[in-house]
């Protein structure tokens, strides 16, 4: 019964963050209350308080599920595997699980998606929530590398190093014309500073 009941949050949970970022799209995120999110999904105001402080936060909330579904998947990679080679293949994770790797998305939803970073409350939500996620991502880093988040600078500076770099690709996805999938912008954003950044080549 347990079980059931978690994935019922998770769904209701879902439902919420898809609600608030499609009337956010819709409608523009100043025109969009909570009660409207809640009302979406058909629940209480009240229901919806108990998974998010505000609309803001259950926008955001994605960056932390990838966080943690590439904080999972860099946990279970191979233990002799490189560094470097491990968080490349864990931060690519989140978005190939959501389509990233398949057709490139539509100009019109780049351009929604463009509208949302630019709003100044949702940006500084999203800056609370990385630094939470570049903790999580720290305490991964550190297992792997048998150092110490609490005391070392190691982990703390691959982790915010690395969310740089994915936000990098991301920026630079928002940027394509013509659109392009993101998943593969990870993963070269990733191997060059596995690299050491080489400047690009010259060659005609």
């Amino acid at each position: 019964m347990s079980g059931l009941r978690e994935r019922k949050k998770l769904a209701t949970r879902e439902a919420l963050m898809t609600a608030a970022l499609r009337l956010a799209l819709e409608r523009g995120l100043e025109n969009v209350r909570v009660e409207d999110i809640a009302a979406e999904v058909g629940v209480s105001p009240r229901t919806f308080n108990n998974y998010f402080s505000s609309k803001y936060e259950a926008i955001a909330a994605r960056h932390t599920d990838r966080t943690r579904i590439a904080v999972a998947a860099l946990r279970a990679r191979p233990e002799g595997e490189p560094l470097w080679e491990a968080l490349t293949e864990a931060m690519a994770a989140p978005w190939e699980q959501h389509g990233g790797t398949g057709v490139a998305p539509s100009p019109e939803l780049l351009a929604s998606i463009t509208m949302l970073t630019e709003e100044p409350a949702l940006r500084a939500e999203s800056l609370k929530v990385a630094f939470a996620a570049d903790g999580e991502l720290a305490e991964a880093i550190a297992a792997r590398t048998g150092t110490d988040a609490a005391r070392d600078l190691y982990p703390y500076l691959v982790a915010v190093t690395v969310t740089a770099a994915v936000q990098a690709a991301v920026g630079h996805w928002l940027r394509s014309d013509p659109p392009v999938p993101l998943a593969p912008l990870v993963r070269d954003a990733l191997r060059a500073l596995a690299e050491g950044l080489p400047a690009p080549s010259t060659d005609a």
